[in-house]
């Protein structure tokens, strides 16, 4: 429930300028859908071969990259840690997307069904299920286990789905989408990496270049119509995301899986000033976003600082 009518929205601005007309903006992103959606299980080569010599992640991406264990490893032993990691991420981005679709789906319940913008959350919704089965086919492709995110999470996301306000839904969304982009716009044009998972990180940045601005976009709405009430739940909401989203990214069972001891590569990866700086810098964007409108004030920049994605 907002406290500002969608005619008077029209005349506000934030931080970064005029609030653009909803309809017009999902209008946009409609025609863009109807040019630049791909349906991956034709698009992608999925009989095709592991390739010997190539990874699965960027190495500078691997969360132990740099590290004296890393420098302990063998190339051999580098390369399938990339591999169980591309699949704990891709099992976390299912994760996030059955959650956003779920948002979503909330989010257009008492909306008018002909409007534009209920009909782009419902065209977004159908590239979320694609994304899912994809990055689930990938998985299986690679021949890795799946990396469900510890129970404590799964179930507190139940709540989150049941009670978050709008304006938190979409900061949540943008959580769990832009860093998992930055990162997979460094390894689609990356030839070191397998050529099937460059085709999916391809196809998911396209794709999601919209889903984040219509996240974007409705964020901005909400944080200037939203009672003050609904602004600090959004803000500490926010802040508990991000110290849940950086506790999750990576399933500390992959070092498990390719012989290594799980306490010490943790230790070491909480340790590591080149992971600092690439989960911080895959955040920048973002925390420069909400930074603008209002989201990083008080409690919750303080939570996001806690959660590392924060300098």
């Amino acid at each position: 429930m907002t406290t500002v009518s969608e005619r008077d929205v029209q005349l506000l601005r934030d931080a970064l300028g005029p609030l653009r007309d909803r309809e017009q903006i999902a209008e946009r992103l409609l025609d863009s859908s109807a040019k630049h959606s791909f349906d991956p299980d034709k698009e992608l080569d999925w009989h095709a071969a592991i390739e010997d010599g190539k990874w699965f992640w960027p190495p500078e991406l691997v969360s132990l990259y740099d590290t004296p264990l890393w420098r302990k490893m063998s190339e051999e032993q580098r390369m399938d840690l990339s591999r169980h990691e591309a699949a704990s991420l891709a099992s976390l981005g299912i994760w996030f997307e059955i959650i956003l679709m779920q948002l979503l789906v909330r989010h257009i319940y008492d909306r008018p069904v002909t409007s534009n913008h209920v009909r782009y959350a419902l065209t977004e919704i159908a590239d979320e299920c694609r994304h899912s089965m994809m990055f689930g086919r990938m998985i299986k492709w690679g021949g890795s286990p799946d990396y469900p995110v510890p129970r404590v999470y799964h179930n507190l996301a139940r709540v989150l789905k049941t009670i978050s306000t709008t304006p938190g839904s979409f900061a949540a969304t943008l959580l769990g989408e832009e860093i998992l982009d930055w990162m997979q716009r460094l390894t689609f044009p990356d030839e070191r990496v397998q050529t099937l998972v460059r085709g999916v990180t391809r196809i998911h940045v396209v794709e999601e270049a919209r889903h984040v601005r219509y996240a974007r976009e409705e964020l901005r709405r909400q944080m200037v119509t939203a009672p003050r009430w609904e602004r600090e739940l959004t803000r500490l909401s926010c802040g508990e995301a991000a110290r849940v989203f950086s506790v999750c990214f990576v399933n500390p069972q992959v070092y498990e899986n390719v012989g290594l001891d799980r306490h010490e590569a943790v230790a070491q990866v909480r340790a590591s000033g080149h992971r600092a700086e690439v989960m911080q810098s895959g955040a920048k964007r973002l925390t420069d976003f909400f930074d603008d409108i209002g989201v990083l004030n008080g409690v919750g920049r303080r939570l996001w600082k806690r959660s590392g994605l924060l300098a």
